[in-house]
């Protein structure tokens, strides 16, 4: 046993089975510390990211509890919105936090919990585990997956200044009452200081590297999805959103016509991808679903080129959670990030690929040409850099000894 944790609660809206995203760091988080022998606790919703809808063979009608060992799981009911906006998405979180309040109001007078995680975005579930600490004396720990108010602010996806400086009002709240704050980037934790002058805890995001490791064969990998073996193919996976600015793919496909572009994953910009796609005539550019957990080491190695996309305004409020899978496999990685952005640091100071100004399509296109040119098939720094700093066990042991401390 790592520490005197025996109990915890976990509060996050996204949970094993999602595949991508929040999902599987909360969920690995979890199974981890259920390894190491401590009772875990784990209030959700039903799988929906990031196909807004819920997966199979889940429906999301009535409350559900799961149990296995020392790890119970309760699936809350909430509103799905089938067009997510940003007031969509807020009605959507506040649904969620009254329906998870039934479970937390059964719990505080069922059980003792050490600790109580919760997982942000949402960020106002942070009111749930402080008032769940007033009943119970529960050491609460907020962690920051996503700046949601800052990304809401800078994709507009709110535009109301008042409705805005409320929410961050809100936030520098629950910010200054945790008993301790993590967030999972050097940025991100300068972005928390900001808000809130107070330690903040770097908790990154991690990787099974014996899941998740290179293959020497992509010829034949190539043949299984449809492709030539001697395509050269660039790979988005993930979710498609409108923080990503993945228009900027086809566009830069309209100038490859040798070279084919894979989309693979779901998400609400989806369908206008496929709309400009069909309107450019693209031949070039592939939309796949997400592929499934066993399937998926094979299909990052199919790749020769992986895309980590983002808009500009969306730098350091976000870390793409797809980076770590990537390194682990060797790929060979084109991110957008500015220069001084965590995930610029992270790509140039490792020469672990190359790494180009956001939304801007023409050296986008000159960074593929200039890949697809060199055609390595893995890169060496990618997967020494995954073994050497990313490794599940011992970042998710360091964060337990951080919050027990």
């Amino acid at each position: 046993m790592l520490n005197p944790m025996k109990n915890i609660l976990v509060l996050g809206i996204n949970y094993s089975p999602e595949l991508t995203g929040i999902g599987k760091y909360t969920s690995g988080m979890v199974e981890h510390m259920v390894s190491e022998g401590i009772s875990c606790t784990v209030v959700t919703a039903f799988p929906f990211y990031p196909q807004w809808h819920v997966q199979h063979p889940y429906k999301n009608r009535f409350f559900k509890k799961e149990v296995n060992g020392l790890l119970t799981v309760y699936r809350c009911p909430f509103y799905i919105p089938r067009k997510p906006s940003g007031v969509k998405r807020m009605i959507q979180d506040i649904t969620f936090l009254f329906s998870s309040a039934i479970i937390l109001l059964k719990l505080i007078f069922s059980k003792r919990f050490d600790t109580f995680i919760t997982i942000a975005p949402p960020f106002h579930l942070g009111f749930a585990a402080l008032l769940f600490r007033f009943f119970r004396n529960t050491r609460v720990v907020y962690h920051i997956q996503d700046l949601q108010i800052d990304l809401a602010k800078e994709l507009q996806m709110i535009k109301s200044g008042k409705l805005l400086k409320w929410m961050f009002r809100l936030e520098k709240y629950i910010l200054g009452k945790a008993d301790h704050v993590s967030t999972i980037s050097e940025g991100m934790i300068n972005k928390v200081k900001q808000k809130h002058d107070i330690p903040v805890i770097h908790f990154p995001n991690w990787v099974d590297t014996q899941l998740f490791y290179p293959l020497p064969d992509k010829m034949m990998l190539k043949k299984k999805w449809g492709f030539r073996s001697d395509d050269h193919i660039v790979l988005y996976s993930g979710n498609i959103g409108e923080k990503q600015g993945l228009d900027n793919i086809l566009y830069v496909a309209q100038r490859c016509h040798n070279i084919q572009f894979v989309i693979c994953g779901t998400g609400a910009y989806k369908s206008r991808l496929l709309e400009l796609s069909a309107i450019m005539g693209l031949q070039n550019v592939h939309f796949l679903p997400l592929q499934p957990i066993e399937e998926f080491n094979n299909f990052l190695n199919m790749a020769d080129t992986h895309l980590i996309l983002q808009k500009k305004n969306a730098a350091d409020l976000v870390m793409p959670s797809k980076l770590t899978t990537i390194l682990s496999v060797g790929g060979n990685i084109i991110a957008t990030a500015s220069e001084g952005t965590s995930l610029y640091r992270t790509i140039a100071n490792h020469n672990l690929g190359l790494v180009i100004e956001p939304e801007d399509i023409d050296q986008l296109h000159k960074a593929v040409m200039q890949l697809s040119a060199i055609r390595n098939n893995w890169s060496p720094e990618a997967r020494t850099f995954a073994t050497s700093h990313l490794s599940g066990n011992t970042i998710i042991n360091q964060y337990i000894c951080s919050i027990t401390s």
